[in-house]
C-alpha cells in the first residue's frame, strides 16, 4: 500500500500537478515540496530531491515490467534447484553443464541455504528438487531418490605432508595427527561422524574445532592439522586427497516429490540420470 502511494505521488510530483487544495503529501513525507504562490507552483530543493529519486523508482518499474513481458513471450521454463552448500555446486555445475546442452530452455534458479532450512522448503514443495548426500535427507512416503554416483572419503593433508605422497591412507594413522574437525551442516553427517570418531583418539591440544568448511581447508593448508572430506574438485593444489582405506564412499544424488512430477521435471531427472559426470 505504501508502495502504491508514493508511486500515485510520484507522478503527480512529475508532471507538477497543483497541490495547493491539500498538503496531505507533504505533511506524510515531513517535508514541504513545492512552493506555492497565488500564481506559481514550483519545486523546493526537497521537492527537486524527491522528484529525482521518484524518476529512478518510475524507470526502475518500468525495466522490471519490460523483463516480465519478455519473459511471458519466451520458451523458458523455470526449475527451482536446492543445494545444502556451496561445495556441492562444484558437483552441480557438472550435472547443469549437460542440461544446458540437451536443455537450452531450461532457466536453473539456484538456492543454497544450511541444511535444516532448505530440507523445509523441499517438503513444502518449494523446490522442485534437490541434490544432495543420500544419507542426509530423510526419505518420506512421496521422496523419490535417484543416485547419480559415489563419492569416496579421503583424508586431506597439507600438499607438503609426508601422507601425500601416499596412494591409500587407514584410518588408524590418522590417530598420530593432528586433526581439524568441522560442526557444520555442510558436511555429509558420515564425515563428521568420522571426524568426531578419529577426534576421539587424539588429545584434545590436538584437535582444531571450526564451524565453516573452508575454515577447515584453510586450518589444513596452513598445516594445523589432517581431516576427512568426501573426494570433489574444489579441494586445491594446496592440499591432498588420499582415498581412506575401508570406508564407504557416500551416495549423491537428486531428490524430487512424487507428487510434482512436471514434464519438464521428468526429462530433467532423466537427462541427470543417464548421464555420465566422470
Amino acid at each position: 500500500m505504501l508502495f502504491s502511494c508514493l508511486c500515485a505521488k510520484s507522478w503527480d510530483y512529475l508532471y507538477l500537478l497543483p497541490l495547493a487544495a491539500s498538503t496531505v503529501p507533504e505533511d506524510e513525507l515531513g517535508a514541504k515540496l513545492l512552493h506555492r504562490t497565488t500564481r506559481t507552483v514550483t519545486l523546493t530543493p526537497a521537492g527537486i530531491s524527491f522528484l529525482e529519486d521518484a524518476k529512478n523508482v518510475m524507470g526502475r518499474l518500468d525495466v522490471a515490467q519490460q523483463k516480465i513481458q519478455r519473459h511471458q513471450n519466451t520458451n523458458i521454463q523455470v526449475l527451482t534447484i536446492g543445494c545444502q552448500n556451496e561445495a556441492n555446486l562444484d558437483l552441480l555445475c557438472k550435472i547443469l553443464e549437460t542440461c544446458r546442452e540437451q536443455m537450452p530452455q531450461l532457466y536453473p534458479f539456484l538456492k543454497v541455504i544450511p541444511h535444516r532450512s532448505i530440507l523445509n522448503l523441499f517438503y513444502q514443495d518449494e523446490l522442485d528438487l534437490l541434490f544432495g548426500f543420500q544419507g542426509d535427507v530423510p526419505i518420506k512416503s512421496d521422496t523419490i531418490y535417484k543416485e547419480l554416483f559415489r563419492i569416496p572419503l579421503c583424508c586431506i593433508v597439507p600438499a607438503a605432508h609426508p601422507y601425500a605422497a601416499r596412494s591409500e591412507l587407514a584410518k588408524e594413522e590418522l590417530y598420530l595427527e593432528n586433526i581439524v574437525v568441522c560442526n557444520s551442516y555442510a558436511l555429509p553427517s558420515k564425515v563428521s561422524e568420522l571426524q568426531n570418531q578419529i577426534s576421539q583418539h587424539i588429545p584434545p591440544e590436538s584437535t582444531y574445532m571450526c564451524e565453516n568448511l573452508q575454515v577447515l581447508l584453510t586450518l589444513v593448508r596452513a598445516g594445523y592439522g589432517c581431516s576427512v572430506l568426501p573426494q570433489m574438485n574444489f579441494i586445491n593444489s594446496a592440499v591432498c586427497a588420499i582415498p581412506l582405506a575401508g570406508s564407504e564412499p557416500l551416495s549423491y544424488g537428486v531428490f524430487s516429490k512424487k507428487s510434482s512430477q512436471s514434464p519438464l521435471l521428468k526429462k530433467f531427472i532423466s537427462i541427470v540420470t543417464n548421464s555420465s559426470y566422470r
